[in-house]
């Protein structure tokens, strides 16, 4: 197994926490799984995979989710239409 952690220190961290913890809890991927905790102001992300590729992938989506979900935080988006 290869395993990569990542902590994020954001004052947007309970917010973050919120809106990607479900994305975790409801992920069915057969070849890699991520976890994510927060402890304060840094989300933690955990993310295991049975091979390389398979790492990357979800590394690569992992990030991404994080990265809008702090842009939209930060344009001041509430989540409502």
């Amino acid at each position: 197994m290869h395993t990569a952690e990542f902590t994020f220190t954001t004052p947007y961290a309970p917010i973050l926490y919120q809106a990607l913890a479900p994305e975790a809890a409801d992920e069915t991927g057969e070849r890699s799984h991520a976890t994510i905790t927060r402890n304060g102001d840094r989300l933690n992300l955990t993310v295991t995979a049975g091979d390389i590729p398979a790492l990357r992938a979800a590394l690569n989506m992992w990030l991404r989710l994080i990265t809008i979900a702090e842009e939209m935080q930060e344009i001041g988006y509430d989540g409502k239409p």
